[in-house]
């Protein structure tokens, strides 16, 4: 059988950090400071401090705020006319993505709306069989393992046949212990033990991820 190929969104297929991370990160504090009548800093500050300790400032509006709609947190803090000016596609991406043998998934922390546009934006969006954003499983983000086992179950997944590429080494972990091959994208190209590749950059996947889909 072909392998399962599932790929994260930022960092991963476009390089978020340059343009679209600071413009969600605004979006977010401006989001907070109005709904929750905070000062920018304090938006600021709240919105980092529900990240480190939950992973996800959605995360922290939802345990703490649940008078606020997360998905309407999501829908304003994804402005699209300002994500899409800039879009910054990781080096040798096309080419990458359609060298892989198999289905390929986009299982992204990020809203709906915002991983649909990026992969149009992209030119990768036929690649792709199913785009799983985060309300796609009950608004869990990973590195929980919840989220995983919604989208195991919603596509019928055998783990064994599933590879997890991804930026964010917990994010791997949790695949891991799934049963799922990990690559990571890791500037430094080094290992660590939850690791089954970890390359530089995406291009390199297709010359030495052979080995991760023999016999699959």
């Amino acid at each position: 059988m072909k392998p399962v190929w599932i790929f994260d969104l930022d960092n991963t297929l476009h390089n978020a950090d340059l343009h679209a991370f600071p413009v969600i990160n605004r979006a977010m504090t401006a989001y907070l400071a109005h709904h929750l009548q905070l000062s920018e800093q304090a938006a600021t500050d709240l919105r980092v401090d529900y990240w480190l300790r939950y992973g996800a400032t959605m995360l922290g509006l939802r345990r703490h705020h649940p008078h606020i709609n997360p998905r309407h947190f999501l829908l304003l803090s994804h402005p699209l006319n300002e994500l899409l000016r800039i879009v910054h596609p990781m080096p040798g991406l096309s080419v990458a993505i359609r060298s892989l043998p198999g289905e390929k998934l986009l299982f992204t922390n990020g809203a709906r709306h915002y991983a649909l546009a990026m992969l149009l934006a992209l030119g990768i969006d036929d690649c792709f069989s199913a785009v799983v954003s985060v309300e796609d499983v009950d608004l869990i983000p990973k590195p929980h393992i919840a989220a995983y086992r919604r989208l195991l179950a919603r596509f019928r997944l055998d783990p064994r046949r599933c590879i997890l590429v991804e930026d964010t080494l917990e994010n791997l972990k949790t695949a891991k212990q799934l049963g799922m091959k990990t690559v990571w994208i890791n500037p430094r190209s080094y290992g660590a033990g939850v690791v089954d590749l970890s390359i530089s950059k995406l291009g390199d996947i297709a010359k030495r991820g052979r080995w991760l889909y023999a016999g699959k």
